[in-house]
């Protein structure tokens, strides 16, 4: 890696209005089908992040911990099979879990560039400033884009590893995943890779227990996106009368958090000139996370174009991380 002083480029491909056009849109679009939905992105205000930080230190929230257990023990064999230069990571947030694909990308003396892409340009350029404080020479060129709109924009400059971590891509449903994963196969040239972390299926009851946790943090979490929408568009929900409810779809391999009326309710939206009508135990649901067999993922991986070159698990078997190519 380069000894020069590091460098930090922040591009914006959102202009000022684009995230509360698209929360008007998405709360005016779910709310008003049957049944009503929203999707997690809107849970990741200051709190909900923090929130969100909480649930991945709870004793029954084990992805990131299985997720960081692979990258501790194949971190260097996943950086010297990819050959990468430059770490693109989608949907980067703190980069936190970046720091052991950047040292390992470091000790493979390969690393010269790190681009993460975020929608949130705070988060961003704080993320930006501690690695380059951290990495002599890194060139940071930190894009603040939707990545399920904007990967076509993305800087494909050098030998590209795109990582997109934590499970994330389970919050897509299997029609949006199609198009993501063709999309990002489309923007790979030769020699880039593309580094997937899913979450495996496993026992119904730790699945549930990992999304509705004694604390009640995710509880927490879920009615926070209430508080939101209350705040950005001028809303009257009461967080308190609503249920937290996780349950385990077996039919379609994925978990569902909801919202639950405890009353019969009408809730005045007034930035939207919207009033959302609520009977007594309807239900909201605010996320899903899918949850993947390893043949089924390989699949919709094959489908989209991509060759799965390494596949590893942690020791149990809960979580896989996987190096891919076009």
């Amino acid at each position: 890696m380069p000894t020069s002083q590091s460098t930090v480029q922040l591009i914006n491909h959102l202009d000022r209005d684009y995230l509360r056009h698209a929360l008007e849109h998405d709360v005016r679009t779910g709310l008003t089908a049957t049944p009503k939905w929203l999707p997690p992105k809107w849970f990741y205000d200051e709190a909900g992040s923090d929130l969100f930080s909480r649930i991945t230190r709870l004793p029954e929230y084990y992805p990131t911990r299985r997720e960081l257990a692979i990258l501790r023990a194949r971190a260097g064999e996943l950086a010297a099979a990819s050959g990468a230069d430059t770490l693109v990571e989608l949907g980067s947030g703190t980069s936190e879990k970046t720091v052991l694909l950047l040292d390992a990308l470091t000790a493979a003396g390969t690393l010269r560039a790190y681009t993460p892409v975020d929608v949130d340009a705070v988060t961003l350029a704080a993320a930006s400033e501690r690695l380059t404080g951290r990495y002599p020479g890194l060139a940071v060129q930190a894009v603040c884009a939707d990545f399920e709109r904007h990967l076509g924009l993305l800087p494909r400059t050098g030998r590209r590893m795109v990582a997109f971590l934590g499970g994330t891509i389970g919050n897509l449903d299997p029609d949006a995943r199609e198009v993501f994963l063709k999309e990002v196969r489309d923007g790979l040239r030769p020699g880039d890779t593309f580094l997937l972390g899913a979450d495996l299926v496993k026992d119904r009851g730790r699945l549930v227990a990992a999304y509705d946790d004694a604390a009640g943090v995710t509880a927490a979490f879920n009615r926070n996106v209430l508080r939101v929408l209350n705040r950005q568009l001028a809303a009257a929900f009461d967080p308190d009368a609503f249920e937290h409810v996780a349950l385990y779809d077996e039919r379609n391999d994925w978990i569902e958090m909801r919202l639950r009326a405890s009353r019969a309710m009408r809730v005045p939206i007034d930035a939207l000139g919207l009033v959302v009508d609520f009977a007594e135990g309807e239900e909201m649901r605010t996320e899903i996370s899918a949850k993947f067999r390893p043949d089924g993922l390989r699949g919709e991986l094959a489908a989209a174009g991509f060759t799965v070159r390494h596949w590893h698990t942690d020791p149990a078997g809960d979580f896989a991380l996987l190096l891919a190519e076009a």
